[in-house]
C-alpha cells in the first residue's frame, strides 16, 4: 500500500486538529468553576455515552446478552467495578451455556 502526499497531509491535519481540541479542552476546562446544573450536566456525560454505546448491543443480540446486561446493570447499583465486571462476564457465560 502506498500513501500519497494528500493522504499524509490529511492524516497529519486531523492529528493536529484532534490534539488541538484536546489541549484546548484541558486548558479551558481547568479555568472553569462549574457549580449546580452545569456541573451535574458535565458529570452525566460519561454514563450517557457508555449507555449509548452498550444499549444497542444489549438489544441487537440474543436473549442471553440482554438478560446478562440487565443483571449487570442491577449489580452496578450495589457492587464495586470489579464485582460488576465479574458479574457481567459470569452471567453472560452461564446464560449462553443455558441457551445452547
Amino acid at each position: 500500500m502506498t500513501m500519497d502526499a494528500t493522504t499524509l497531509l490529511a492524516i497529519l491535519g486531523m492529528a493536529i486538529g484532534t490534539y488541538a481540541c484536546r489541549l484546548t479542552g484541558l486548558m479551558v476546562g481547568a479555568r472553569l468553576a462549574l457549580t449546580g446544573r452545569a456541573k451535574a450536566a458535565l458529570d452525566a456525560i460519561p454514563p450517557a455515552v457508555l449507555t449509548a454505546v452498550i444499549a444497542p448491543t444489549l438489544f441487537a443480540t440474543g436473549w442471553p446478552e440482554t438478560i446478562a446486561g440487565a443483571i449487570t446493570i442491577l449489580a452496578a447499583m450495589r457492587l464495586p467495578l470489579l464485582g460488576v465486571i465479574l458479574t457481567g462476564v459470569v452471567s453472560v457465560v452461564v446464560l449462553r451455556a443455558l441457551a445452547g
